[in-house]
């Protein structure tokens, strides 16, 4: 019986993921990854004997349970079996559902934590999650809800109207819904919304307007997934710090 690694890829850019995951992959026996891994960090799974990509993309085949029995057979088969994720395996990426079920199944795991595209994506965009003068509390959040909630994102409410800054992951597709949530709350209509593509990779953009604006602003640009939404005060500080156009 072998260990399954639970690691993360990082944002996008290869050169994001960590010193320890990389090590992992080097040694891998098979490299069960996600859709959005980048291409140029399974070359270092240099071992492997097989790559296989279980989407998690809508539409496609892979189920969640499905995953969770191709990472118990393979671990009864190899010594090492690394679940490479994009970002970090535990936050927004079913990491710990994975690792409940390789428990059950008595098969040993490790977890390698990842930079979180939540995290990576404003900086590359140079919005502080934080700042004294601006915002001390963050919350990080998902674009959608599963369907036993009936896809309700009126929780949102409670969460813009007290934290200073909100992340939305997996959002842009319903950024309308989302923004009429944020009115909903009563967030200024005139609140900077920050909308990053592609983040940390050369292809990222990224596009800031006001609440009231943003949906519109989205859609004359057809911007798509993957994206990440920052609503707050530190979006105003994008103008002074953004860094990556004239790096």
């Amino acid at each position: 019986m072998g260990v399954v690694y639970i690691a993360g890829a990082g944002p996008g850019d290869p050169e994001l993921i960590t010193l320890k995951a990389l090590k992992t992959l080097e040694i891998a026996d098979v490299v069960i990854y996600d859709r959005l891994v980048n291409p140029q960090i399974l070359k270092y799974a240099v071992k492997a004997k097989e790559l296989i990509c279980v989407g998690k993309e809508k539409g496609e085949s892979w189920k969640q349970e499905e995953i969770n029995k191709l990472l118990i057979e393979k671990a009864r088969h190899y010594d090492v079996v690394v679940r490479l994720k994009n970002g970090d395996p535990m936050l927004f990426s079913r990491g710990g559902e994975e690792c409940e079920a390789l428990k059950e199944a008595g098969i040993p795991y490790e977890i390698i934590p990842g930079i979180s595209s939540a995290l990576a994506a404003p900086t590359y965009a140079g919005i502080p999650l934080t700042h004294r003068e601006y915002s001390s509390s963050v919350a990080i959040v998902t674009g959608h809800r599963r369907e036993e909630y009936g896809g309700d994102l009126t929780y949102l409410r409670k969460i813009f109207s007290r934290v200073d800054t909100v992340v939305v992951l997996m959002g842009v597709s319903n950024l309308e819904n989302i923004v009429g949530e944020a009115i909903a709350s009563e967030l200024p209509t005139s609140t900077l919304v920050a909308v990053i593509e592609n983040a940390t990779l050369p292809s990222q953009r990224v596009y800031t307007d006001k609440l009231l604006n943003i949906v519109k602003t989205v859609k004359e640009n057809d911007v798509k997934p993957p994206a990440v939404l920052v609503f707050g005060k530190v979006v105003e500080l994008r103008e002074k710090l953004k860094w990556i156009e004239i790096s």
